[in-house]
């Protein structure tokens, strides 16, 4: 164990590397019933339990080549926000097919391989502007509030206004049993209790049988045998049958490489400094085998039926609880495959609970807003227009595509034309082009 994950080295034991592991699973095994709660919703044959099979394999296989192509205490699995812009912007909102989806998330991956290997990814992080980068993960997070808002039946528009809250009262009995597990969560976490999200959605799930909005299946069973994925479901036909929707797949593909991308240097960053994971140089350690890691998993993950597969932040919880080195994440990867003969508990948990760790992740998502330079129009404005269409328009890849275009247009209105980067101009000619097709269509 020494040898392999490098223990004395990184100031670490066993024991601490398993609770570590532990702590990390707990933090983030709510994306099992998260995820195909949402990727279910594309409906046409995407079924809860072939998606949560997807999660967990994805999840199980990706933290554990993190283990030994990084050794680095980072477990993955399908990202929010991710699944939410293919569910509701590509799926719902393009109406595409989500064939269509997962056949952008597998190719983003297989590009993601050769620009691993080849280095290319980190010449491209420093390319992109940081004000971009932390409005990007400021404006998921508010839409999947709103997705968590909407789905616990909080947020409505038969209030009387464009959006509003209902009563919170016994009538609306999915909100108020919303509110009382974001309380629970509150509290959970400002004590920083492990696992405060998954003991969160478990209480509430509880809380839900007297309510009726928990509904326990007659006969139920908490085992069951795992069902099969939805293996290799491409559309690749789908994406090529026209200009239009080359330009299309182009778009979905560029908008879950920029956000993928982000992802997971930006949860790289926060365990290396939490954890002092850096070399000599202040960089992170193994970061060439971390993203290789990420890239392995978002093709496995396409490969199974699920929507891009990513480090999580949630990995800093095991990093706070001693883990610093990859048998954290055996832990972790271990501990998402034995899951699959779980699906029914999955399965039982309502909406309201599920909302509850969406809204919950969109505050542990605003925390890069401090970091945006409002003071500077060229960087506040781009980042307010990524944030603010974000929610309103309900659209992750709108708000990142006029995001990039108003960066563009500030810089050359401020005379800094010279400060874009080179893939910066690419992105919003993609990105004119597609509001072009869209507007003619």
């Amino acid at each position: 164990m020494d040898k392999l994950f490098k223990l004395k080295e990184n100031n670490t034991t066993v024991g601490r590397e398993i609770v570590g592991g532990i702590t990390t699973f707990l933090a983030m095994v709510y994306i099992l019933a998260v995820n195909p709660g949402i990727l279910s919703a594309c409906g046409n044959g995407m079924t809860f339990e072939a998606v949560f099979t997807a999660t967990a394999i994805s999840a199980g296989l990706a933290t554990l080549v993190m283990a030994f192509l990084a050794n680095l205490p980072v477990a993955l699995a399908p990202g929010l926000g991710l699944n939410a812009f293919f569910t509701f912007s590509v799926v719902m909102g393009m109406g595409c097919s989500w064939q269509f989806a997962l056949t952008a998330v597998f190719v983003e991956g297989i590009i993601f391989i050769l620009l691993s290997l080849f280095g290319v990814r980190e010449a491209i992080i420093k390319s992109i502007p940081t004000s971009l980068k932390k409005a990007v993960a400021v404006g998921i997070g508010l839409f999947i509030t709103i997705i968590g808002l909407v789905n616990a039946g909080i947020a409505s528009h038969e209030t009387g206004t464009f959006i509003g809250f209902v009563n919170f009262s016994i009538a609306n009995k999915t909100a108020l049993v919303t509110v009382i597990g974001l309380v629970i969560t509150f509290i959970l976490y400002t004590m920083k209790v492990p696992g405060a999200i998954l003991i969160a959605i478990i209480a509430t799930t509880i809380i839900g049988i007297p309510f009726g909005v928990t509904v326990i299946p007659e006969g139920w069973t908490p085992f069951s045998k795992p069902a099969a994925p939805l293996f290799c479901k491409f559309a690749f036909g789908e994406a090529f049958s026209s200009g239009a929707m080359i330009v299309k797949f182009i778009v979905v593909l560029v908008t879950f490489l920029f956000t993928d991308l982000f992802d997971t240097i930006g949860t790289l960053l926060g365990v290396a400094e939490q954890g002092n994971l850096k070399d000599k140089d202040g960089n992170v350690k193994n970061a060439k085998g971390a993203l290789l890691a990420d890239a392995i998993g978002t093709v496995a993950g396409a490969a199974l039926g699920t929507s891009t597969v990513t480090s999580f932040v949630e990995s800093t919880s095991g990093v706070a609880a001693g883990a610093r080195t990859g048998l954290a994440s055996v832990v972790t990867g271990i501990l998402f495959l034995l899951s699959l003969f779980f699906t029914p508990i999955f399965a039982i948990i309502p909406s309201c609970a599920t909302a509850v760790a969406l809204i919950f992740v969109g505050y542990l998502m605003m925390a890069s807003a401090k970091e945006i330079e409002f003071s500077d129009p060229t960087e506040g404005i781009p980042a307010f227009v990524t944030i603010m269409t974000m929610p309103f328009a309900y659209s992750i890849a709108k708000g990142i595509m006029y995001g990039v275009i108003s960066y563009v247009i500030c810089k050359i209105a401020a005379k800094k034309a010279k400060d874009v980067p080179v893939v910066t101009w690419v992105l919003a000619v993609i990105f004119i082009a597609d509001i072009i097709f869209e507007a003619v269509k």
